[in-house]
């Protein structure tokens, strides 16, 4: 068995696409800013109000506020009075830095609705950093650990979404002050791209060691899409995170972070169109039948219950037997079950 190497935990960094390399969510609009400096739209207007406001009911001053983005005062002052526009990573930043969800800036929302599945899942903050065995069998997941920040970012995603979250519901969750919270990242971006980063490598990681284990086309694919299944369903949260929030990230970090998940696509990709040169498959479309064999996997954070009839392990076998069936596996080729 091929021991696997976990990375270590990350600082914060900035990280992404899903791992069909397709796109399946459509990410938000630029924040409008038509008009020519020092001119004043409705949306400016609005804009600027929302700050004035949220800035002086958490008591900043404008200095303060200024700071808090690494701006100066004057740019405030023009944001709030109208005078200029701004960008969507701007208004995340300030949406960050003023506890509130993006949309309480950029239009009125209904208030979030609360996920119930994931709370039981979501639990407490731990009180503990990260702590992951140096080498493992990429089939063994022992419990994850995170720091308290990302705990409580977790908990929270899961339950409200990404802009139903505040960096006050975050900082409850973990067991910190909102000041104890940014102690650990600058805001909720990145929290969310330290979760999906660091998920990225673990899973990275995994499926590396399981292609190390197999010792033809066959054995390999059986061994990703049993690895896929397993993270899919041990690692549910994070999985359900990186389907549902990835619209949510900057564009800096989106495009990075579906780069790996790209790379991770492409492994698999890479076994069928093998497998199919070798004359161990027999599908017409392995491109296709990867994209489909993949895309299975992932959905499964979609759907997946421990408290269900099915363990991750029983799970994983039934779907690397449906991934040999869709590329069209020769039976004389067909790995044994394990």
């Amino acid at each position: 068995m091929t021991p696997i190497t976990f990375p270590a935990e990350e600082s914060p960094v900035n990280g992404s696409a899903d791992l069909s390399g397709n796109v399946l969510f459509g990410y938000p609009e630029p924040v409008p800013t038509t008009g020519e400096p020092g001119t004043t739209t409705a949306h400016r207007t609005d804009l600027g109000r929302a700050v004035r406001t949220l800035r002086q009911h958490r008591g900043m001053t404008l200095r303060q506020l200024a700071a808090a983005l690494g701006v100066s005062p004057a740019t405030v002052s023009a944001l709030e009075n109208g005078r200029t526009g701004t960008s969507t990573e701007r208004v995340t930043q300030l949406a960050d830095v003023l506890g509130v969800r993006i949309e309480r800036l950029v239009g009125t929302v209904p208030e979030p609705v609360v996920d119930d599945r994931w709370a039981r899942a979501a639990g407490p903050a731990s009180p503990r950093g990260p702590a992951v065995p140096a080498q493992r069998s990429w089939r063994e997941f022992p419990p994850a650990r995170w720091d308290p920040a990302l705990r409580g970012a977790m908990a929270s995603f899961l339950v409200y979404g990404y802009h139903g979250s505040t960096m006050r519901g975050i900082a409850e969750r973990a067991g910190l002050s909102v000041a104890g919270l940014y102690h650990y990242y600058g805001g909720k971006q990145q929290m969310l791209v330290a979760l999906l980063e660091r998920a990225m490598a673990e899973l990275s990681a995994r499926t590396s060691a399981a292609l190390d284990d197999g010792a033809d086309p066959a054995e390999r694919l059986a061994n990703l899409v049993e690895c896929l299944a397993l993270f899919h369903t041990h690692r549910r949260e994070l999985g359900f995170i990186g389907a549902t929030e990835m619209r949510s990230l900057i564009p800096a970090a989106r495009h990075r972070i579906a780069g790996i998940r790209n790379r991770e696509q492409r492994k698999v990709t890479t076994e069928v169109e093998q497998g199919c040169r070798d004359g161990l498959f027999a599908t017409p479309e392995p491109q296709a039948a990867a994209r489909a064999v993949v895309t299975s996997c992932t959905a499964l954070a979609q759907w997946y219950r421990p408290t269900g009839p099915s363990s991750p392990e029983q799970v994983a076998a039934q779907y690397v037997e449906f991934a040999l069936d869709v590329v069209r596996c020769r039976p004389a080729a067909r790995p044994l079950p394990r």
